[in-house]
């Protein structure tokens, strides 16, 4: 790391030149351009999922079980024990357990829900205009209208 912030100083503040630093620091043209795109190393990024010749072909399986397990009660619900077990009695699969709950997991997030808290500071407010059908004197006719919220303290206004 400390190399990492000493190159992109030297070289961003004009003190050498990339060549120089490659010179200096004993390191490829390329990897110096990567010092200079991130603050910070990226982490090691696999191109491609890493392949599953056992346990492929049953993932649709494992997703169906957990989907079919949302409408249960949540003590009824399967756990990762015994979705391998059912894998290996029922489907004849011969790999680890480990595995199958890694996959569990994932499939569990990236299907969950995301919720974003919001914050609505003092003295903000949303305005918007609409159109509505109203029975005025009988008839019923368009009115226009605006809607004024007070997010902060829940009030409304039209």
């Amino acid at each position: 790391m400390k190399l990492w912030a000493d190159v992109r100083r030297a070289v961003l503040a004009g003190e050498m030149s990339r060549r120089d630093a490659c010179k200096k620091y004993n390191l490829n043209y390329r990897t110096i351009q990567k010092i200079l795109s991130h603050e910070e190393p990226p982490g090691y990024r696999r191109e491609s999922p890493r392949e599953k010749p056992k346990l492929g072909p049953l993932v649709p399986i494992i997703h169906e079980i957990i989907k079919a397990d949302k409408r249960m009660h949540k003590k009824q619900r399967h756990t990762g024990r015994r979705i391998f077990e059912r894998l290996r009695d029922e489907h004849g699969y011969m790999g680890g357990i480990t595995v199958v709950r890694d996959e569990i997991r994932r499939y569990k997030r990236s299907t969950a829900e995301v919720f974003m808290p919001l914050a609505h500071p003092p003295g903000q407010a949303q305005f918007d205009f609409g159109e509505a059908r109203a029975v005025y004197r009988g008839r019923e006719i368009k009115v226009m209208f605006c809607v004024m919220s007070l997010p902060y303290s829940d009030a409304f206004f039209c």
